[in-house]
């Protein structure tokens, strides 16, 4: 059931939902994402970076993508994370990915506007939904790196004027959140949140959702956040499970039996996300 990132996100605008997008390296974290979403009857996005995509490579990545959507008993969307550069975009297209984030934030407006609007041209024409960016999200994203003070908040009147001139189908938005691990608790703009999508009215985008608390999350989404992106929580929860049993079985060297704790830790975490965003059920 591969479909696009639209399919799947206007469904949650329309009904005030949100669906996670977790960010896939591996076998073994694909699986834990693909079972979560059966067993919670949640539809979901798997996303690859460009990190990712430059450690496995996309035809592996790509090629794990669909055949997880094709076995699938809910609606999987394949996605490219903070594609950066118009090449990489159009290589995830030609791979067969049905989602696509043109990430022009580095940009002025105008230079966003015209990169995400040259994508769009392209992938649009052959039925790929993209997403793109408006304002600059603190952290690192794997070789993605914006300082604490350059990051800056999403200009709702500047999203307005985005979306008119792109025709975006969804949009991540600056607000407050940052990748990577967090040193204290990040504090969200929710009347941003709002502003934005009453003067926009398309799917919003939250990056850096990893360590956001649980009543943020869910105030976000009812403001109008529709997909909410995971990987650090992923990553930790993979790590720390393979430390536990390597340190209870320190002679264990069957890698079916490292993975699978892990597989089952970020499974776990995965259907509690999906559980807080509410897109449980929603298949």
């Amino acid at each position: 059931m591969l479909v696009t990132g639209i399919e799947i996100l206007q469904d949650a605008h329309k009904n005030n939902y949100a669906v996670g997008a977790f960010n896939v390296n591996n076998m073994e974290i694909v699986q834990a994402i693909i079972e979560a979403a059966e067993e919670t009857n949640s539809p979901v996005i798997l996303q690859a970076s460009q990190g990712g995509l430059k450690y496995a490579g996309v035809e592996y990545i790509a090629a794990l993508g669909k055949l997880a959507a094709e076995k699938a008993k809910v609606p999987v969307a394949l996605h490219l994370d903070h594609g950066t550069d118009f090449d990489q975009v159009m290589l995830c297209i030609r791979h067969g990915f049905s989602s696509v984030m043109i990430d022009g934030s580095r940009f002025e407006l105008e230079g966003n506007i015209a990169i995400t609007k040259k994508v769009i041209e392209v992938a649009h024409a052959v039925g790929v939904s993209v997403e793109a960016e408006l304002g600059k999200i603190g952290g690192t994203e794997d070789d993605i790196v914006v300082d604490e003070r350059d990051a800056t908040f999403t200009d709702p009147k500047e999203a307005k004027k985005f979306v008119e001139e792109t025709n975006v189908d969804y949009l991540a938005i600056a607000v407050g959140t940052a990748h990577g691990v967090y040193k204290g608790e990040p504090k969200l703009d929710f009347e941003r949140i709002k502003t934005i999508k009453e003067m926009v009215n398309i799917p919003l985008v939250l990056h850096g959702s990893s360590g956001v608390p649980k009543e943020a999350i869910e105030k976000a989404v009812s403001l109008g956040i529709n997909k909410i992106n995971i990987d650090t929580d992923l990553r930790m929860a993979f790590s720390n499970a393979i430390k536990d049993f390597l340190k209870e079985n320190p002679d264990n060297i069957d890698p079916r039996k490292i993975l699978g704790p892990a597989k089952e830790a970020m499974k776990e975490i995965i259907k509690e996300k999906m559980e807080l965003f509410g897109s449980a059920g929603r298949a």
